[in-house]
């Protein structure tokens, strides 16, 4: 499906639900998860978590931004049902980014092996792990999250103390993450866990998202 800003998402026709925001795939991306997330680390290493690697958009965003801003990121997505290289052919991220000259990295973020670290340039790394997010049990290792879940009116379980315990568990002390939800049930999930929480002014079509920061370990 094309959205308001002519980018592409993939339907889920059994939810009616869609991968990114329809007032925008791209807008949102880069709103919610690099406008408010990654320019809101200021370090020049960067360690990254995506919870939901769904379309590959969020990576391949933040992969530009690497080149443009020479940060040096390592970035690791988990997805427990990837989508298909068919489906990922019918995206039209490359065109609407205007990145054709990166369209091997774009290919490369859907084609390379699962649970192993990968190149994508001198200063990007790739690891997409396989794995349903209940699974996750890294300590410590991560500056920013980008929390890119499903709903939580089709899955709330994602979306649960336990799994932001994770979360914040994940993250080194500063570490943020970034959600386009702003649900009530979300936020005092967040500061259940410990998090410091923030709403700030959503991507188009959205009031407000979350952003969250770890201050102890």
């Amino acid at each position: 499906m094309i959205t308001s800003d002519g980018s592409s998402t993939i339907h889920l026709p059994d939810w009616n639900e869609n991968y990114h925001s329809m007032h925008g795939a791209i807008q949102e991306a880069q709103h919610v998860f690099i406008a408010k997330g990654l320019e809101a680390v200021s370090l020049p290493e960067i360690s990254i978590l995506e919870i939901g690697f769904g379309t590959g958009l969020n990576c391949f965003i933040t992969f530009l931004e690497s080149q443009e801003k020479q940060k040096s990121i390592n970035y690791i997505g988990v997805e427990a049902f990837p989508v298909t290289i068919e489906e990922v052919s019918k995206l039209n991220y490359v065109s609407e980014l205007k990145a054709v000259k990166q369209q091997s990295v774009f290919e490369q973020i859907h084609t390379s092996t699962w649970g192993e670290k990968h190149q994508l340039s001198t200063n990007f790394w790739l690891t997409k792990r396989k794995q349903f997010f209940k699974d996750i049990t890294d300590i410590n290792l991560y500056d920013l999250v980008y929390f890119d879940a499903f709903g939580a009116e089709h899955q709330p379980e994602l979306w649960t103390v336990e799994i932001f315990k994770k979360m914040y568990t994940s993250l080194k002390v500063n570490g943020i993450l970034v959600t386009y939800s702003a649900k009530g049930s979300v936020r005092r999930a967040m500061l259940e866990v410990g998090f410091k929480v923030e709403r700030l002014e959503g991507p188009p079509g959205k009031r407000e998202m979350l952003r969250a920061t770890k201050h102890s370990a």
